[in-house]
């Protein structure tokens, strides 16, 4: 079985030639590979089985370095990345000659972020190209927040796993940029809109659920587990379902007869987002490993982080 181990220099050496490594950040973790090498990137496109139509984040470690492979098109979108860079947002950004189509899906876009983590820094500081790291799960699954997440997916099919610990934000960046002169929200994620408004103002909403994406993230069926799945008011989907063993997800003080189910995950007792943001791919990973039959899950309110929950549980439903 791959190692999981913290040796920056091993994952560096790999990396360089050619290898895949996952790699920590504070949403999930990351499948790697040198992003200018195009047999090292369509790897990645193997090994999660993952349709060549649905673009790539690339990583870097710092905004003079982003610059190298994309143009800043817009100043609003150059002040958010001084704002929350290192941090869970991502920007599409007008796409350099040297960034591969393979990348972009052929588009003229590259979707880029620094994370916020440090372990991923000192690697990205180490290497002189970006890091293509789309989640390290298989294409449409849940996506991992630990390293053994990765383990059980992939076994002997990455070169290492970099060791970063539990991911901190738990979901997807948020994904932003720019569309006929206005700031433009494509994918929900670990930075809410209330934040990015409160920097730049107000932002138009485009979470698309499409077939043929722009970014990252926007596939109408995604961050799914192998269970059936069903999103909304608990106590209706409960009486439907009655006749099913369930396992229940839901979130703060909500009045639920918790009696009649399989397995109860709470993900926050207290009402925090950030909360149920870190625990949301890990318990829906748990009832997914259970012997329930189903999975039910209340939705949050629709405000901060508990939009992009939401967006990822309806996604995921069946």
């Amino acid at each position: 079985m791959v190692e999981i181990g913290t040796n920056i220099n091993l994952a560096k050496d790999l990396l360089v030639r050619g290898e895949l490594v996952a790699i920590p950040t504070e949403t999930v973790y990351g499948l790697a590979a040198n992003a200018l090498n195009e047999k090292a990137v369509l790897s990645i496109f193997e090994v999660k089985n993952r349709p060549f139509f649905d673009p790539l984040i690339i990583h870097l470690a710092s905004i003079e370095s982003v610059k190298l492979y994309a143009d800043f098109e817009d100043e609003r979108l150059l002040i958010l990345a001084k704002h929350f860079w290192p941090g869970p947002l991502t920007l599409l950004l007008p796409k350099k000659n040297n960034i591969p189509y393979l990348i972009t899906s052929g588009l003229n876009k590259v979707a880029v972020r620094i994370p916020n983590h440090a372990i991923s820094l000192k690697l990205l500081k180490s290497i002189s190209f970006p890091l293509a790291a789309p989640s390290a799960n298989p294409f449409g699954y849940v996506s991992p927040t630990e390293p053994n997440h990765v383990k059980k997916h992939f076994g002997n099919r990455l070169a290492y796993i970099l060791d970063g610990g539990k991911c901190e934000v738990g979901i997807e960046s948020s994904i932003v940029g720019i569309e006929n002169d206005t700031v433009c929200i494509y994918r929900l994620g670990g930075l809410s809109i209330e934040a990015i408004e409160k920097i730049i103002g107000t932002v138009e909403l485009k979470i698309n659920q499409s077939s043929n994406p722009k970014t990252p993230g926007q596939l109408k069926n995604h961050y799914a587990p192998k269970k059936p799945l069903f999103v909304g008011d608990v106590k209706k989907l409960k009486q439907k379902h009655h006749l099913k063993k369930i396992d229940l997800i839901y979130f703060g003080q909500d009045e639920i007869k918790l009696d009649d189910y399989n397995n109860i995950y709470n993900l926050s007792e207290t009402n925090d987002f950030k909360e149920a943001a870190v625990n949301l791919f890990k318990f829906l990973r748990l009832a997914d490993d259970s012997d329930s039959e189903i999975i039910i899950c209340s939705e949050l309110p629709d405000i901060d982080l508990g939009r992009a929950i939401n967006d990822r549980l309806k996604r995921a439903a069946t």
